[in-house]
């Protein structure tokens, strides 16, 4: 909303101790043994300054937080039959055994037993009911035989002659009852019997409590006696009567002239000593037990233990109850106020209070759906038509069945308009009195709901059948002229639709949205000032507020003016009786109003509850992480981080009833939310340092003040100390491997790339010692082709000049010449110094060729070597002929026995063999 709305949470409804015409009581908040698990019987109650609640059970002691209750047993198991709560200690009575109660760091309770120090004293079958604390601090152990008096780590032991049924102080006095004998006060050793105490001989007391500056005596079946310090008398008041009758047993003060009298056979009595006048909680009222075994008052709670189970109420509460638990009275559809009598019309009839006594109006039976004062009569929609009520009348006015709502129309002097089962009816109120009834034509439909937008439109409502705008016809209103339906696009859906005149205007409501009718544009929009207020019902209105009632799942009621002015009703009873769409609001005056419930009515005082209320402080009761349970008394709590997977906080606020809280953490990670229950449980928080606050608040913006705990979780094993400092050693072991490594490599880097260098500087060398080489071989080849083609010319030549003697023979005159010039030819070509210089030449060539033939082919001559070399260098057989110095012939001859050593094929290619060898 707009505005910060001022809430206020009404969490228990209950009593208003002035009875007035009808019998308000408290809805009893009942504990069962499902509840609290312990035993039937609560033998005594007693609260400690935070408003936590001890119990002396059947099975040991009870201990309620606020939120969760909790059984500690004796060592010996046995009834714990009384207790008290003093300080920081909780003194418990038991069978033969007193001692005190403790918390523990975790909130338990640890026993310590105070019967060892009795001294010559012998217990004689001995229970405790009782324990009080003197004005001089001590604390005394009451059982039927003796009183053991506790101080300074001390006990001392008062042993009257008589029994022992109760004890007070009174006066600066002590006071005990003395079972059937009467009262005495305790004077060292000595026991003085109390002024006319014989009124009360024979008379067994049960409770002895200081009222009015009295001594206020109960006793079992004789009822009360007051004892002003000098006389004792009978106690004169009308309630005493009731006390004789139903067994008076527990006496306790509920304020300056409010008393509590718990009985056994008829529950509590909340008696009003100024105007004596009482009301009862019993099994009639709701109690789950008549029988009322102890009570306490701790600031306007009531606890009561049962003989089985336990109950408690909220006294001096803006808002009671009238609760019919007999079933009679059935579902309240309306109330109304008529000649100073409250009416109440329900699904089964009408009903009246005659005093506190609810009764039925004969011949009211059937379902009634509307009670308005009208024109000076009360005036019923019924089931069957329409009647007029009176205490002892039901008269029927209207056979129109089905009365569901009745306005009057506008500038019309007594004329009403009344929505019916099937249709709408018109009452008219006569001179003398009575009434004429005339259906309205023109329309059948079921109407639930009307309202009047002029004085000839009427607007009608069904929870089935939608919205109608009907026009009448005339001034008469007998006709309908015509209905208009809204079927445009965004229109309200017809399921439960409802219908109010707010201010002049037309408001619609329809599955939680709210409308309004636009005259100028004549359809439906949406309602802006109602926006916030989406799936609520309007309950009631007036001028100034608004009562709206929250959705299913919530059902509180809020009481606002839409502008900033607000309260919230978020108690539970009430939205437990609520009955959804058939709820209704009876404002009797500018503080009262009457809210119809399933079972019954609540009464509402609107200006009491607007009261500011301190909302109080909440306590840490335990932390618990996965494993174990915490101190919250720490000032800082160490969670591992291993148990941190969930983590649950208990808190109480024993003092309000069913609180509800907030709650903020705040660290690494934060979380803030409204919660109903006191147990608040984190998942998976991470490691970090934590605030948690908490605060008791209303269904509203209002908090109590902020409680704070704060916690650690450590963090995981892989972040701890030790491990971050081995991180850190190993990230300068890391960066120094790295570094070494990187070292190593840029090392090797270098290495290589001289390598490299020197490799790429080597292969250059060796490229140029090659290319060095193999132009020296060119150049030797050439050399050797050159010297081998001058020795193949000079032998061509020497052949030519040869053959040219030869052949010039005859020519020559002297024979030895000739033949010593053919010699001279012949020796030419055979040079040896030409082959030997060839020789040399070739094998640098080839350095190894001949002697790899020779190894390969032993058989070869000098002369198969010599023309081998010949092949080799690739020589034509024309050009090896005068290289041989034979002839071209002989060069094949030759070729051809060469081709034989060598065993080669006559396919094969004797030069390319050669060449390749």
């Amino acid at each position: 909303m707009p505005v910060l709305l001022r809430m206020k949470s009404i969490l228990f409804l209950v009593v208003c101790l002035s009875v007035n015409g009808q019998q308000l009581l408290p809805p009893i908040q009942n504990y069962q043994l499902l509840d609290y698990k312990g035993g039937t019987k609560n033998w005594d109650v007693s609260i400690n300054e935070n408003g936590e609640l001890f119990v002396a059970n059947n099975k040991g002691l009870l201990h309620y937080n606020g939120e969760q209750w909790t059984l500690n047993k004796l060592p010996n198991n046995t009834i714990i039959r009384s207790v008290k709560s003093i300080g920081d200690k909780v003194y418990t009575g038991s069978y033969e055994e007193f001692g005190y109660w403790t918390k523990n760091e975790f909130g338990e309770l640890a026993y310590t037993s105070l019967t060892h120090l009795i001294k010559n004293h012998t217990f004689t079958n001995e229970e405790f009911w009782e324990i009080f604390q003197s004005s001089d601090g001590k604390v005394m152990f009451r059982s039927f035989s003796a009183i053991y008096c506790y101080a300074d780590d001390k006990i001392t032991v008062i042993d009257p002659p008589f029994v022992v049924s109760d004890l007070i102080e009174f006066n600066g006095k002590l006071i005990v009852a003395g079972g059937f004998v009467g009262l005495f006060e305790i004077q060292g050793d000595t026991y003085l019997p109390l002024p006319g105490h014989d009124i009360l001989t024979g008379k067994t007391i049960n409770d002895i409590a200081i009222f009015g500056g009295n001594l206020l005596i109960g006793t079992k079946l004789s009822g009360c006696f007051l004892y002003d310090g000098k006389q004792l008398t009978p106690w004169q008041a009308s309630i005493n009567d009731d006390l004789k009758e139903h067994q008076l047993n527990k006496i306790t003060l509920l304020g300056e002239n409010l008393l509590g009298f718990g009985t056994i056979k008829n529950g509590m009595y909340l008696y009003n000593s100024e105007s004596g006048k009482y009301n009862v909680l019993n099994r009639e009222s709701g109690l789950q037990n008549n029988t009322v075994l102890s009570s306490l008052l701790y600031k306007d709670l009531l606890w009561l233990g049962l003989d089985n189970g336990m109950a408690r109420a909220k006294l001096n509460n803006p808002i009671t109850y009238f609760t019919d638990y007999t079933g009679s009275l059935g579902m309240v559809y309306d109330i109304a106020w008529y000649n100073g009598t409250l009416f109440l019309g329900s699904n089964t009839g009408v009903f009246y209070f005659d005093g506190s006594q609810l009764k039925f109006v004969n011949g009211s039976q059937g379902h009634v759906w509307d009670l308005e004062v009208i024109e000076g009569d009360l005036l019923c929609g019924h089931t069957r038509g329409t009647f007029k009520v009176s205490k002892n009348s039901f008269e029927l006015i209207s056979e129109v069945a089905g009365g569901y709502q009745m306005i009057k129309v506008p500038d019309k002097k007594s004329t009403y308009v009344q929505g019916t089962y099937n249709g709408l009816a018109k009452f008219t109120k006569l001179e003398d009195g009575t009434w004429s009834v005339v259906k309205i034509e023109g329309v059948d439909e079921p109407v639930k709901q009307l309202c009047f937008e002029t004085p000839n439109i009427l607007w009608t409502a069904h929870p089935y059948k939608g919205f109608s705008r009907i026009h009448f016809k005339g001034a008469e209103y007998n006709k309908i002229d015509k209905v208009q339906k809204f079927k445009q696009k965004d229109a309200p859906s017809e399921y439960n639709a409802k219908l109010y005149n707010i201010k002049n205007h037309i408001v619609l409501n329809s599955e939680g949205n709210w409308f309004t009718y636009n005259p100028i544009g004549d359809k439906i929009e949406r309602f802006e000032e109602f926006k916030h207020y989406k799936n609520k019902e309007l309950l009631f209105f007036d001028e100034e507020y608004f009562w709206f009632v929250d959705d299913d799942e919530q059902k509180a009621i809020i009481y606002t003016d839409l502008k900033g002015d607000s309260l919230m009703l978020t108690d539970l009873p009430l939205r437990e009786r609520l009955a959804p769409d058939s709820q209704n609001l009876v404002k009797v005056n500018d503080s009262t109003s009457y809210i119809t419930l399933i079972d019954g009515f609540a009464k509402i005082n609107v200006k009491e509850i607007s009261k500011q209320e301190k909302l109080p402080t909440p306590s840490f009761i335990v932390f618990k992480d996965q494993e174990s349970k915490h101190s919250v008394m720490d000032d800082n709590i160490e969670v591992p981080f291993r148990y941190a997977q969930s983590i649950t906080i208990e808190v109480a606020s024993p003092e309000y009833i069913y609180p509800h809280y907030y709650y903020k953490l705040e660290g690494p990670k934060e979380y803030s939310q409204y919660v109903e229950g006191g147990a608040i449980n984190f998942q998976n928080l991470p490691y970090g340092e934590y605030t948690f606050k908490i605060a008791t608040a209303g269904m509203d913006t209002t908090t109590s003040e902020l409680k704070q705990l704060n916690f650690t979780i450590s963090p995981p094993w892989y972040f701890s100390w030790w491990s971050l400092f081995f991180y850190a050693a190993l990230g300068f072991l890391a960066i120094y491997l790295v570094r070494r490594y990187n070292r190593k490599k840029l090392e090797r880097k270098h290495r290589e790339l001289e390598e490299r260098l020197h490799h790429e500087q080597q292969e250059r060398m060796d490229k140029m010692e090659k290319e060095e080489l193999a132009k020296e071989v060119k150049q030797k080849q050439n050399e050797l082709a050159s010297t081998t083609l001058n020795i193949a010319r000079k032998n061509e030549m020497i052949l030519e000049l040869k053959n040219m003697l030869i052949m010039n023979k005859d020519k020559f005159s002297n024979s030895q010449r000739y033949r010593t010039f053919i010699k001279k030819l012949n020796s030419s070509i055979e040079d040896t110094e030409d082959w030997r210089r060839f020789e040399v030449n070739f094998k640098e060539l080839h350095q190894d060729f001949f002697e790899r033939l020779l190894k390969s082919y032993p058989s070869l001559t000098p002369k198969d070597l010599k023309l081998c070399a010949y092949l080799k260098m690739n020589l034509s057989t024309k050009e090896i002929a005068p290289l041989m110095g034979i002839t071209v012939r002989g060069v094949e001859i030759h070729r051809y026995r060469l081709r034989k050593k060598l065993d080669m094929d006559s396919s094969d290619n004797l030069s390319n063999f050669l060449i390749t060898f």
